[in-house]
C-alpha cells in the first residue's frame, strides 16, 4: 500500500467542491481540489439566477429540502464572517390567474411540510401596495420573507479563498481525464497524476462522467441551459422582492429579481441539451424571455439592457440531488446538484463531511483557522471607493478605474495578489466587477487591463484571455 500525496482529493471547485474542501480545511487532512477550469466557479456556480433559496418549494423529506435548511444558517453565517453579500429582500410567489391562485395552498403545505412556517398569503392589494409596478392581473401571492440574493461570484471564490488559506492545495487547469481504483486511487488529470485514499466528486456538469470511472450508473446529466438577461441599474428602482412565478415539475420558472450588484435580472428560460458546453445565448431564448417578463414588469422591458448571459444546470432524471457514498470505495458522489446549490453549498459540504466520517475517514478538528474577508461587491454594503479608512491607508482605494462600477484600482492590484488570485479579465471582472457595467469595458477595459497585468506580472495582452465560449456580456 503506497503512501497517497493526499487523504481526500476534492474533484470540481464549483460552490460545492470548494464548499467542501472549505469544510475538509478544518481538520488536520491533506486536501486537494481539483479543477479543470483556470479558475474556481467557472462553471455552473457563475452563471445563474443567484437567489439565496430556503428551500420552501423542494420536496418535503427530500435530501434538497433538508441541505437547503440545513445550509441556511451556516451560510448566513459565512457570508457575515467572509464579506460575501447577501440581502434579505423576500420573494413573492404570483399567481396569474385562478388555477394558479388555487395552487397556493398546497405549495404553503408544501413548504409548513419542510419546516418553513414564515410563509404567508399576499391579498391582491397589499401585492400591488409592496410592488407598484407589478403587471396587472395578479390574483394573489405568497410572501416568502426570507428568501433573498446573494453573489455567485464571492461564494465560491470566498469558500476556495478559505480553503486554500487553511491548507488546502487548489490545483487550477486539471480536469480529470481517468482514474485507477486502488489504495490509494490514483487520478490522471491535465497537470499531472494524483493519489489519493479518498474521493469527493463535485464535478458538477461532468458528476455523473466521473461516478462512471467508479463503476456507478445510477444518474445521467443533461445540462439544462438557463439563458438570463440583465437590466441597467436604473432598473432598480421598478421591485422590492424577488418575483417568482409559480413553479411547475420540471422548472422554477422565469422570475424577475434584484440583484447584488444594484441590476434587475429576468429568467431562467429551461433548456434541455446534449452539449454539455453550449453557454452561447440564442435570439429566440432572449425574445422568450422579453415575452414572458412583460405581462410581471412592464416597465421593466423599456429599461436598458446591460448583459445577457447563459448557464448550465446539472439537471439529472432524479428529482432529488444525487449525493451517495460508497464506503467500500472510498469515495463519495456529490451530483445532480442543480439551481439550489449556491443556496445548499455548506448544508451539501456538511454532509459530505458526516458521510466521509461515517465511512471510516479519521478526522481531528485543528485547534485554529485563519479568517479570510473578501472584497465587497454588494452594492448595498460600503464598497471600496466609499472606505475612507481604507483610503486613508493607501489611496489607490481612492482612484476609480471602472466608473460604470466604480472599481478603484487598488482593486485591481488586490484581485492579482489574492490567495486565489485572477489569472485572466474574467478573473478579475469576478473578483472587482470591473468591466460588467453599463459600457462593458468599452471606456475602462484598457486601463484595467494594463494595472492588472503590471500587478500580476504579465504581459498587457495576456490577461485579455477570455474563457472559452465567454464574453463580458455572458459572465453577469
Amino acid at each position: 500500500m503506497t503512501e497517497p500525496d493526499y487523504h481526500v482529493a476534492v474533484i470540481g471547485a464549483g460552490v460545492v467542491g470548494a464548499a467542501v474542501a472549505r469544510e475538509l480545511s478544518r481538520h488536520d487532512v491533506r486536501c486537494v481540489l481539483l479543477e479543470s477550469g483556470d479558475d474556481v466557479g467557472t462553471g455552473t456556480s457563475k452563471a445563474n439566477t443567484a437567489v439565496r433559496h430556503t428551500g420552501f418549494d423542494a420536496k418535503p423529506g427530500s435530501l434538497e429540502s433538508s441541505l437547503l435548511a440545513r445550509g441556511y444558517p451556516l451560510m448566513t453565517d459565512f457570508a457575515a464572517q467572509t464579506g460575501v453579500p447577501i440581502e434579505t429582500t423576500g420573494a413573492l410567489l404570483v399567481a396569474w390567474d385562478e388555477d394558479q391562485l388555487a395552487a397556493l395552498d398546497g405549495i404553503a403545505a408544501n413548504a409548513r411540510a419542510n419546516g418553513y412556517t414564515a410563509i404567508r398569503p399576499v391579498r391582491v392589494s397589499e401585492l400591488y401596495q409592496s410592488e407598484p409596478h407589478l403587471g396587472p392581473g395578479a390574483h394573489g401571492a405568497l410572501l416568502i420573507p426570507d428568501e433573498g440574493i446573494m453573489c455567485p461570484f464571492t461564494t465560491p471564490l470566498a469558500l476556495a479563498t478559505d480553503a486554500v488559506v487553511n491548507g488546502v492545495e487548489l490545483r487550477l487547469d486539471s480536469a480529470v481525464t481517468d482514474i485507477h481504483l486502488g489504495e490509494p486511487h490514483t487520478l490522471m488529470t491535465a497537470s499531472g497524476t494524483v493519489t489519493a485514499d479518498w474521493v469527493v466528486n463535485a464535478a458538477g456538469l461532468y458528476s455523473d462522467e466521473i461516478d462512471r470511472k467508479f463503476g456507478h450508473e445510477s444518474f445521467t446529466v443533461t445540462p439544462r441551459r438557463g439563458q438570463l438577461i440583465v437590466f441597467d441599474k436604473l432598473a432598480r428602482s421598478l421591485l422590492t422582492h424577488v418575483l417568482l412565478p409559480v413553479p411547475t415539475s420540471r422548472t422554477k420558472g422565469v422570475l424577475v429579481a434584484p440583484t447584488v450588484f444594484g441590476n434587475v435580472l429576468l429568467g431562467p428560460t429551461a433548456e434541455d441539451l446534449g452539449d454539455k458546453t453550449a453557454t452561447e445565448t440564442t435570439g429566440d431564448g432572449l425574445a422568450s424571455l422579453l415575452d414572458k417578463g412583460r405581462p410581471i414588469l412592464p416597465e421593466l422591458l423599456s429599461e436598458e439592457v446591460t448583459a445577457t448571459y447563459s448557464g448550465l444546470r446539472a439537471a439529472t432524471e432524479h428529482s432529488d440531488y444525487q449525493i451517495t457514498c460508497h464506503p467500500d470505495q472510498n469515495y463519495v458522489c456529490a451530483g445532480g446538484i442543480r439551481s439550489t446549490g449556491l443556496s445548499a453549498s455548506l448544508g451539501v459540504a456538511a454532509h459530505v463531511l458526516d458521510l466521509l466520517t461515517d465511512a471510516g475517514l479519521k478526522l481531528r478538528e485543528k485547534q485554529t483557522v485563519t479568517p479570510v474577508r473578501m472584497p465587497m461587491l454588494g452594492e448595498a454594503f460600503m464598497r471600496p471607493y466609499q472606505d475612507e479608512e481604507a483610503i486613508a491607508s493607501n489611496p489607490a482605494y481612492g482612484e476609480i478605474v471602472c466608473h460604470c462600477e466604480r472599481v478603484t484600482r487598488a482593486e485591481l492590484i488586490a484581485a492579482a495578489a489574492s490567495a486565489v488570485p485572477a489569472r485572466t479579465m474574467d478573473g478579475v471582472r469576478r473578483r472587482t466587477r470591473a468591466m460588467l457595467g453599463r459600457c462593458q469595458g468599452f471606456y475602462c477595459s484598457a486601463n484595467v487591463t494594463s494595472i492588472f497585468a503590471s500587478a500580476s506580472g504579465q504581459s498587457p495582452a495576456s490577461p485579455l484571455r477570455t474563457e472559452e465560449g465567454g464574453n463580458a456580456r455572458r459572465e453577469r
